[in-house]
């Protein structure tokens, strides 16, 4: 964005260059972030309470069919879940944001969802395919200026991730036993941790009106952002708490760690973003 006073594509925001484009309003060219949040989280808790709605009808198949897994272990299962991802937010744009404007360092954490399937290697092993999504978005103002009309200088900050993953889990305990040829019944608690990795894809952006102090006080409008894709690497420990012989009731912590660099066009002079943190989770998982 160019600043309002006309200045330059190359703005400063403490001391590191940041490249604008050319628009001037304060509302040209704003989304709303709540009905794309909105959007994207109604289908997913739509899904996840239909899930806990079949609670009360187990599936015909597994009644009669002398495939199923009431007559054998099962092949695997997938989940929903929900949670809260708490972002570590450690590298020094977490840094400078958190000390120029009223933003703690827990506001990037937020609510997430995810849903994941695995399969059934050995009868203690999984290989687990899964995804995850977290958005935390915060309005703000600089701490120590105000404009020239002594308004407060205003702006929102919006950090979003997505991990895609494929991780191997091993269950502690056996997750069942069978009981003759064909029946197989399933442990009422079965523990488990593991390991994998995968690639995460997040953006980082800003948008509002920022000001240099205190080489120059001039306040300007801005659009920055960055976002990619970058490596990560879990570790998880968790519990499946048997609800019926098809389903259970899952809780999970994982920590993950990644970092990813920034786009040098909009913040030059940063060093990687930080991408690790800790999410705790809860949801269904359903047998097959």
């Amino acid at each position: 964005m160019r600043s309002r006073n006309g200045g330059s594509d190359l703005v400063y925001y403490a001391g590191h260059r940041f490249r604008t484009s050319g628009v001037t309003s304060r509302e040209t060219g704003t989304h709303n972030y709540d009905r794309m949040a909105l959007a994207f989280f109604a289908p997913r808790v739509a899904l996840l309470a239909g899930i806990a709605l079949a609670l009360a009808a187990p599936p015909a198949s597994a009644q009669g069919s002398g495939d199923g897994f009431l007559f054998n272990s099962p092949r695997g299962s997938f989940s929903m879940h929900g949670g809260w991802a708490v972002a570590r937010a450690g590298s020094d744009i977490f840094s400078e944001v958190t000390s120029l404007l009223t933003v703690d360092k827990q506001d990037f954490s937020s609510f997430s969802v995810g849903g994941d399937i695995s399969y059934a290697v050995t009868p203690r092993f999984d290989l687990v395919f899964g995804g995850d999504y977290s958005a935390a978005k915060e309005d703000s103002e600089f701490r120590d200026w105000v404009d020239n009309n002594d308004q407060p200088i205003e702006q929102t900050t919006d950090f979003r991730r997505a991990p895609l993953t494929v991780s191997l889990k091993y269950y502690l305990t056996d997750r069942g036993r069978s009981v003759g040829q064909y029946a197989w019944i399933p442990s009422k608690y079965s523990p488990y941790v593991g390991a994998g990795g995968g690639a995460m894809w997040y953006r980082f952006r800003q948008q509002g009106d920022f000001t240099n102090p205190p080489e120059d006080l001039d306040v300007f409008y801005a659009e920055l952002q960055s976002s990619g894709w970058a490596p990560t690497g879990h570790a998880m420990a968790g519990v499946d708490y048997t609800l019926g012989t098809w389903i259970s009731f899952t809780a999970e912590g994982r920590y993950t760690l990644g970092k990813a660099s920034l786009d040098p066009e909009d913040y030059e002079g940063f060093e990687k973003i930080d991408l690790s943190g800790f999410a705790a989770t809860v949801g269904f998982r359903v047998r097959f």
